[in-house]
This record gives structure tokens, sequence and C-alpha cells, in this order.
């Protein structure tokens, strides 16, 4: 059913789903085997490459139907609010991380410290954050907290200008300037590499200067969740970027049909928000 008649388009039968399912069986038993100390790393690649596979297959079946025009208003809107439950899903998983750096934070240091707590568990704890974790600094283990005034700071800049630029790439589009559209979706896309390729520096800095492992207690456990978690959204919207940058390149999207970008420019503008939160709240206010 196309989009002039008015009804909902109903897409045929598809063998995307079924090829999905086999991805993530392969993954996660190849996964298991590895953890369990068994061969199974071909199985997670193999797994990995049906993934590839299946996102290219279904995506571009998507594609090729919204550019065919079989996407109404209707279609359009029921796509709007699948993006927003999905991004409302991402703020609750990323609020639960918050709170339970904000319950460690709050309450359970200084718990273990009050009273005899502290002496009669675990002799030598400081209750002060960071924290490294009751029993750990009693045996020797030290790190150091991350600052905020380095390569966080630049990649706070650098997250605020992507918003910027993605932001003029949308202006870009609807006045149907392509040139403005494919320039902004660039700096947007190498800003984020920029970002991601800054953070893994960090990371290593980290781990081999600074003594902060995912081992190191309570603060090295919220840093690393936190900021780990927000570098895979990165990577995931910047890879969405690029998809739509292909394709703006390509001549795709109109003035008035374009929700494929407003939907990918919708989730960078989360990943920048949940940024600027772990910027004040892992970072600075340490």
């Amino acid at each position: 059913m196309s989009s002039q008649t008015g009804g909902y388009y109903l897409p045929a039968p598809s063998h995307w789903p079924i090829v999905g399912s086999v991805a993530l069986t392969l993954m996660a038993l190849g996964a298991t085997f590895m953890i369990n100390g068994v061969s199974g790393g071909w199985m997670l690649w193999a797994g990995l490459g049906v993934l590839t596979i299946m996102l290219f297959g279904w995506f571009g079946t998507v594609i090729r139907e919204s550019e065919g025009g079989k996407h109404n208003k209707q279609v359009d809107l029921s796509f709007r609010w699948s993006m927003s439950w999905f991004i409302f899903s991402e703020v609750m998983f990323f609020a639960a991380f918050f709170g339970a750096l904000f319950y460690m934070r709050v309450l359970s240091v200084p718990w273990l410290g009050e009273g005899d707590t502290a002496e009669q568990l675990w002799q030598g704890f400081n209750s002060a954050w960071p924290a490294s974790g009751p029993g750990l600094a009693a045996d020797g283990f030290k790190f150091s907290p991350m600052g905020a005034w380095g390569i966080p700071a630049i990649n706070t800049l650098l997250l605020l200008s992507s918003g910027v630029t993605v932001t003029w790439a949308h202006w870009g589009l609807k006045k149907g300037n392509r040139q403005q559209l494919v320039l902004g979706l660039f700096l947007t896309v190498a800003l984020g590499v920029t970002f991601l390729c800054l953070q893994a520096y960090e990371y290593h800095h980290a781990y081999t200067e600074m003594g902060l492992t995912l081992g190191a207690g309570a603060y090295g456990a919220t840093f690393f969740m936190l900021t780990g978690f927000h570098g895979f959204h990165v990577t995931v919207g910047t890879l969405m970027l690029i998809v739509i940058l292909g394709r703006s390149m390509k001549g795709h999207f109109t003035p008035e049909h374009h929700f494929g970008f407003e939907a990918v420019s919708w989730y960078w503008h989360f990943v920048d928000v949940v940024w600027l939160g772990l910027f004040i709240f892992v970072y600075w206010l340490v």
C-alpha cells in the first residue's frame, strides 16, 4: 500500500529477523565459550559478520521503501514515537548508572565510615570520595582520580561543537542547501571520531600511568561504566551519522521528508546531554 492512499504501509514478509536471530545466537554462544576458556572466538566473529550483513540488508530495504514514497505521514508519526521511546529507554539506562554513582558517593561510602563499622570490617578505610573500596587501600592499592581540565574538557568542547554542526546541517537540509547539509554532517562525524580517539588515549593513560582501572573499587567501576557506555553510544551515533552522510551525498532526504536524518540528530543531541552530566558529576565534582 503506497503513501498516496492514506493507509498505513505494511511491508512484505522479511527474512531479516531470522538472520538477526542467528547472528545474536552465534555471538552469545561464542562469547560464552570464550568466557569459559573454550575456543569460541570464530563463532563470535561469525555472528558479528552475519549481524553486519543483516544491518545492511534490513536497513537498505527500509531506505528503499522510504525513497520509494511508501512511508506516509502516519508511518512517519509512528517512527517518531518509536525513536522517542527508544531515547527515553536510553535516558533510563543512564539514570540507573547515575543513581548508582549517587548511592555510592553520597550514601553507602559515608555509611561504611560511621562509628566502628570501618574499624571492625576494614581497618584503615577512608570513607571520603573518591574511594577505592574497603580493603583495597589497606593492601597498598593506589590510584589517581581523573581530573576535568584536560582531555575531558576538550571532549566537552568537541561534543558541544558537534551539536552545533549537526543543527547547522539540519538547517541546510530544511533550506534545500545540499552543500551545507553534507559539510555539517562531515564536521559532526569528524568531531565524533576525534572525541573517541581522545577517550581511547585517556583510557590508556588511566590504566598505564594513573592506576585507574575497572577494578579500582567504587570510583573506578563507576568511572569506566559511565564513560565506557557513553563512549559506546558515541560510537553508535558516529556510525549512524556516517550512514546519513552517505545517504545525503547520494541525494536522499528532502526538506519535507527527512525523519531518517532527524532521528540520528535526536540521538546525537541525547549523547551530548549525557556527556554534560558525566563531565559535571564524574570529572568535575570528584
